[in-house]
Parts: structure tokens; C-alpha cells; sequence
């Protein structure tokens, strides 16, 4: 059995592929609370690259039932991949300029539709049942400010997509939990929080209806996946990392954080680390915004 690979991919090995025509490069500029992305792309991106709205093309419409950022139904998402050119075959690689914060949502999504983390050109190793999917998806580790460091080319403007593309997806390939399953996830399992620790500690709450945790769950902030340069850590320290958390082979582990964006990040890291993890999309927007759901406070579950 071929060995697994990794979801990350390297400005070198990115550089040494930036001609192949399957690749296709999605910038996701993102910042909560902020709409400059499309602009910060436009001043300068890596070249060929194509945006990405995170709000509009990587949500449905908030709401109290669903959360902030609610995952995109499987026909818009698919229509949002055919207008950026891709095919069942293409190589993407995501990226953004804040720690891949914002990537790890498309690549979440991007995994889920069935692409895999598979090498370039690497057979696919998702599970039947969701398409002819052959292409594969990788997150440039450290984003645009690693790719500028090493002094690669920037480009300016906005490239077209000369050729539309036509990939059909399925949703399934990655697992999720709803309110109900995260309410009884610890009981089974290990619930992982990737918020700040103050938010999870209830002493503020910047964009949700209530402070607080979901009882049962384990503090674990995304900040911790990444180095100071925002670059994820090394497997073997993700893979302590979440040891301590009490992550091991066998363990059912899940994941939320505010409205689902950052959780996607700390699943990458877990898988980067060797682990799968399951996604709560709803996140602490949808469970704060019930006033019969409980809020824990404090630092431990």
C-alpha cells in the first residue's frame, strides 16, 4: 500500500508544478469581519491563481437554525468549482495570507466533495460512492507570505478562466455531527474546541449570541497547529499535540469553533498528524443561538 500523503504542499514543490496545466490555484483571502479579500488578491497573488470568496462561495446564508458560514448545498458548490475552471482530473492547491486559516474551509470542502490529498498525479483513495473523481487537493503551508519570502513571482489583476470547468461532486467523502450528535460527543469521544481559549472560557464572545464551550468539550486552538511564521507544525508535534488531548489512533474525535471555518483548520492539522476527525458545520454560532442548549464556562469541560 502506497504511503499516506501529506494535505500540505511545500512553496518548492508548488514552484517546481506552477506550469502544469491540471493545476489549479484558488486563493481564499479571508479575514473575519473584514470584505478587502478581492482586493488584497488583485494587488498582488501567486500567479494564476483564481479568487475565492469564503461568504458567497464557500457558505449558504446564515442564519440562527444553521450558524454563521452553513456548508454550501452540493449544487452550488459544484457550480462555484465549474466557473473556477475545475475538472474531475485538475490538481488544486489552496492557499491564503492568515495561517490557512481560511484555505482549510475550501479544502475541507474540496475533500468532502471527493478530491483526495494524494500526490499530483497519485491515484485516488476516497471511498466509493462519490464520483469519478480522480484530482486532488493540497494547502500551501505558510500561504502567500511563505510563497513571497522565498521570493517567488507575484502576479497583479485578475486572470479569466479561459475553459469552464465540469466536475460533477457528491458530499459525504469527509464525516460531520449535528447539534444533537455534538451535544453527546464526549460521551463517546474526544470534542475539540478551536477557538481561543478566552472564547471557550466564556470571558468574551465577539460575534455570537452567548460566551462559553459546549459541555464536554476540550480546549484546543488552531493557534497552536501553526508556527510563528504560520506554518503548521512538523507531524510528530501535531501528532504530540493532540496526544495530550487525549488523541490517539482509535479515538472518535470531532471538531467546532465559531461558525465552522476554523474547525476545517484544526482537521487538516489533524490529518496532517494522522488523524481523522469529524466536523460539527453548525459550530458555536448555531449551538449559542439556542437558549436550550447549555454553556459551559470556564477552563475545563
Amino acid at each position: 500500500m502506497a504511503a499516506a500523503r501529506s494535505p500540505l504542499i511545500s512553496v518548492a514543490e508548488l514552484a517546481a508544478i506552477i506550469d502544469d496545466p491540471a493545476l489549479v490555484l484558488l486563493d481564499v483571502r479571508w479575514t473575519l469581519g473584514q470584505t478587502d479579500g478581492r482586493e488584497r488578491y488583485l494587488e498582488a497573488h501567486i500567479p494564476g491563481a483564481r479568487f475565492v470568496d469564503l461568504d458567497r462561495e464557500l457558505a449558504d446564508a446564515a442564519s440562527p437554525a444553521r450558524g454563521r458560514h452553513p456548508l454550501p448545498s452540493r449544487e452550488a458548490f459544484q457550480r462555484t468549482l465549474r466557473g473556477l475552471g475545475v475538472t474531475a482530473d485538475s490538481s488544486i492547491v489552496v492557499y491564503d495570507q492568515a495561517q490557512s486559516l481560511s484555505a482549510a474551509r475550501l479544502w475541507w470542502l474540496l475533500r468532502s466533495a471527493g478530491f483526495t490529498s494524494a500526490a499530483f498525479g497519485g491515484p485516488r483513495i476516497g471511498g466509493p460512492g462519490f464520483g469519478p473523481i480522480r484530482g486532488s487537493v493540497r494547502v500551501l503551508d505558510g500561504g502567500l507570505d511563505a510563497w513571497a519570502a522565498a521570493d517567488q513571482e507575484l502576479a497583479v489583476g485578475n486572470p479569466r478562466v479561459t475553459m469552464p470547468g465540469d466536475v460533477t461532486i457528491e458530499w459525504g467523502a469527509l464525516p460531520t455531527i449535528d447539534i444533537d450528535e455534538a451535544a453527546a460527543f464526549a460521551e463517546r469521544g474526544i470534542l475539540l474546541d478551536a477557538r481561543a481559549g478566552e472564547r471557550y472560557r466564556g470571558e468574551v464572545e465577539p460575534m455570537d449570541p452567548r460566551a462559553g464551550h459546549i459541555p464536554g468539550a476540550l480546549s484546543a486552538p488552531t493557534s497552536d497547529n501553526v508556527d510563528a511564521a504560520g506554518a503548521f507544525l512538523p507531524a510528530d508535534a501535531l501528532r504530540a499535540r493532540f496526544a495530550e488531548l487525549g488523541v490517539a489512533d482509535s479515538t472518535p474525535v470531532a471538531v467546532y469553533c465559531g461558525s465552522g471555518i476554523t474547525a476545517a483548520h484544526e482537521i487538516l492539522a489533524l490529518e496532517v498528524a494522522g488523524r481523522t476527525a469529524a466536523l460539527f458545520p453548525g459550530s458555536w454560532s448555531q449551538w449559542s443561538s439556542d437558549p436550550e442548549r447549555p454553556a459551559g464556562t470556564g477552563p475545563t469541560p
